[in-house]
């Protein structure tokens, strides 16, 4: 990398690290703990490249962005902050930050972006609305710091001033509608009404044209579209095709997958193709694990403030938590909660109480089912008959076994050493295997393999 980084952080470990890490790069890095003094660097010209911390002792560092927008037009903007809700990637994007990354962060991952940044232009900023945000934080428990979320956060913020259709996935319970309100309240169409219809809605004649009065031009999601007839289904076609002047924003959820669903004939081809204009599949509470003690202290501070005693998780209760498959997924877990904030006096929540609470949920399923709706195997085997179809009347090239294997083995050993952040000897222990055979594995199948190191 060639150029100067300007780095804002009011920690010292931070600013160390990327300072060093920046140079060996090849960079120059002017590091400070002052937005007043990153503001004057800019001002002075200095820098090709900014990363700053969002809270800072003298001021925000999102706010910071329209006046180095403004000074320095093109100038790209890394912000990194350890606030991990939807809400701050979504200001950053309005903010018409370059990128967003959470704390803690992945270092490899940051000088990646830097040198992107390096490369090309930021492009020009368009005139904003000066129309105050909505703000809705108690009503959107989107929270995470996982990968898997901080990448829906960066699609939300995206896909949001577009006009394009939006199909949002997940298991019951994840927060499909939070997501579509979410993508709407930050729209340019926040002003406009925002509504959700199901089939039962748009059974008679009229149904469609009732639907989009009250809609005017909002933003219309149709809840569960998988399950709705074929009669119905034709109608909303109907509605997404019919020009006019106040057409609104189309989004649709699904717990199901509609590939699927749409290969046997119980979703129209031509519906699925309208709606996915931008798919958002939201995760499941056991593909972030680590988001579950983060939302958890949520909405037991949530309950607090609206007058409930102080409660927090113990040790142990913590870990069973993490533990359990939560097959209702954030709803559930938010039920737990507010169960648990009522059930002993203690300010600690020990580990008996949850097994009480969790003990009357829904058991625990195994890890390979997915708690969806196939297990590992079906989907295995519905991509494999896939495959064959492919190739008409035809069989496949032969070595097929092996070929197979391969593609099954390289994706399952690199998302364990991603998981074991590189370590070979965890990820070996992981996959139950010897490190040896791991060792020879990486070789022959060419894996790439980085020490990831973690930031506060």
């Amino acid at each position: 990398m060639d150029g100067t980084v300007l780095v804002a952080d009011d920690d010292r470990t931070i600013r160390t690290v990327l300072t060093q890490a920046l140079t060996r790069a090849g960079c120059k890095v002017h590091a400070t703990s002052s937005l007043t003094t990153l503001m004057r660097w800019v001002g002075e010209g200095k820098g090709d490249v900014v990363i700053s911390d969002v809270v800072m002792p003298d001021g925000n560092g999102l706010e910071m962005l329209p006046k180095i927008a403004q000074d320095r037009p093109g100038l790209p903007v890394i912000v990194i902050s350890a606030q991990n809700t939807i809400m701050t990637a979504i200001q950053a994007a309005e903010a018409e930050a370059y990128d967003y990354l959470p704390k803690p962060f992945d270092l490899p991952d940051l000088m990646k972006r830097t040198a992107r940044a390096l490369e090309q232009k930021r492009r020009t900023p368009q005139a904003r609305q000066t129309e105050e945000m909505p703000e809705r934080p108690d009503e959107l428990p989107l929270v995470g710091r996982t990968s898997v979320m901080q990448a829906l956060y960066r699609l939300v913020a995206r896909v949001m001033n577009t006009d394009l259709p939006v199909l949002i996935t997940g298991e019951s319970g994840t927060g499909k509608s939070l997501i579509a309100r979410a993508i709407h309240d930050f729209s340019d169409r926040r002003t406009l009404p925002f509504v959700t219809v199901s089939g039962s809605e748009l059974l008679d004649l009229e149904g469609p044209a009732r639907v989009l009065a009250r809609v005017k031009g909002g933003t219309l999601l149709i809840d569960e579209i998988g399950d709705l007839d074929d009669e119905i289904q034709a109608r909303i076609v109907r509605m997404m095709d019919a020009p006019g002047d106040h057409q609104p924003r189309f989004m649709a959820t699904s717990q199901n997958d509609l590939s699927t669903a749409m290969e046997d004939g119980r979703l129209r081809q031509d519906l699925y193709y309208r709606l996915s204009g931008a798919t958002i599949h939201v995760p499941a509470l056991r593909e972030r694990v680590d988001d579950i003690p983060l939302l958890a202290a949520h909405f037991l501070a949530r309950s607090e403030r609206e007058g409930a005693p102080k409660r927090h998780l113990g040790e142990e209760a913590e870990a069973l938590i993490r533990a359990y498959s939560w097959p209702g997924n954030v709803r559930q877990l938010e039920n737990a909660m507010r169960r648990l904030v009522l059930t002993g006096r203690a300010e600690e929540i020990a580990r008996a109480e949850v097994e009480g609470v969790l003990g009357r949920q829904p058991e625990m399923e195994p890890v390979l089912d997915g708690g969806g709706s196939e297990k590992l195997s079906a989907s295995v085997a519905r991509h494999l008959r896939r495959y064959f179809d492919l190739h008409g009347d035809m069989l496949p090239p032969p070595g097929l076994y092996a070929r197979i294997l391969k593609e099954v083995e390289i994706p399952l050993i690199e998302i364990a050493l991603e998981a074991t952040g590189g370590n070979q000897a965890k990820c070996a222990e992981l996959l139950g295997i010897n490190r040896n055979t791991l060792r020879k594995k990486i070789t022959d199948l060419d894996i790439q393999v980085t020490r990831r190191r973690k930031l506060m």
